[in-house]
């Protein structure tokens, strides 16, 4: 049998919680709550949970909609993790969790997390026939392939731990030039949403690791060109596209500000730049807010 148990929230619009059967030993109920206290669409999060001080819990998993949580705890007793809101949540987002107790005893928690809608504009491109027009098949099945990869990389990152700590930098401190969520219009036809950064620069300017991590792809795409992927483990995933070069090989261990490649104009681009790619899971989010989100959780000891 299950009892409804009251959860004091301080920033949910809505929240419940269902103690399970022999956590009879459960006095408190963890505070839950999450920064920013409205996240946006699009953008990164940190839910953070405050256990009671009667209240044993040894583990907690959880999930974003369809994303894993990665909590760890951190010197003041609080466990958090990052999490994700995806483009087209725009007024709400259900987060799930899993608190598990010293006796074995769990409480499943679901929380709904309020949401700001983002402000996005429409970027128009003109650009030559060949680049506008649909893919051919053969496009279209590598497309598919190069696209499969890429998403391995963000499932393995599911699966391994977590390496990226609090220090985080931009992959170039330059100008932005289109930035995340915007629509992109092809000859007058919106054909895609903006899921990277743009930073300025010219051919051959470094490019830098935005955090730690390991190297999983260095490939060339036909949209994205030469490109470097790094998996930040506990979910983490940044890409850098376009580059003139890659400095660095699969298998490869970066460091915040490890060079990892050159600014290029690779794949289907009209001028020079770094297009950055920052993925909580399959969850592309605007970079910028990992900048913020990452400072939230404490670097692993």
């Amino acid at each position: 049998m299950r009892c409804r148990c009251a959860v004091p929230l301080s920033v949910t619009l809505a929240a419940s919680a269902v103690l399970c059967a022999g956590a009879s030993a459960q006095t408190g109920a963890p505070d839950i709550t999450w920064i920013p206290e409205r996240p946006r669409e699009g953008e990164l999060f940190v839910v953070r949970v405050t256990p009671a001080t009667d209240d044993p819990v040894v583990l907690i998993a959880g999930q974003a909609r369809t994303e894993p949580l990665h909590f760890e705890r951190d010197p003041s007793g609080s466990f958090a993790s990052l999490a994700a809101v995806p483009l087209g949540e725009r007024s709400e987002f259900w987060v799930s969790l899993t608190l598990v107790y010293a006796d074995g005893s769990e409480r499943q928690v679901n929380e709904r997390v309020p949401v700001l809608a983002g402000t996005y504009n429409h970027r128009e491109l003109r650009v030559s026939p060949a680049l506008g027009s649909p893919p051919n098949a053969a496009q279209r099945e590598r497309r598919a392939r190069e696209s499969a990869m890429a998403a391995e990389v963000s499932t393995s990152a599911h699966r391994t731990p977590r390496m990226w700590t609090s220090a985080v930098m931009l992959p170039r401190d330059d100008r932005v030039t289109s930035s995340f969520g915007d629509g992109r219009v092809f000859n007058g036809q919106v054909s895609s949403r903006h899921t990277g950064l743009d930073l300025d620069g010219d051919t051959g300017d470094t490019v830098v690791a935005a955090t730690r991590g390991v190297v999983a792809i260095t490939g060339q795409f036909e949209l994205a060109g030469n490109n470097v992927y790094i998996n930040h483990g506990a979910g983490l995933v940044s890409a850098y596209f376009h580059l003139s070069e890659q400095l660095v090989s699969v298998g490869d261990t970066v460091e915040v500000g490890t060079p990892i490649g050159r600014v290029g104009a690779t794949g289907r681009v009209t001028g020079p730049h770094l297009h950055w790619v920052v993925r909580y899971g399959h969850t592309s989010v605007d970079p910028r807010s990992l900048l913020a989100a990452s400072a939230e959780v404490p670097s692993p000891q």
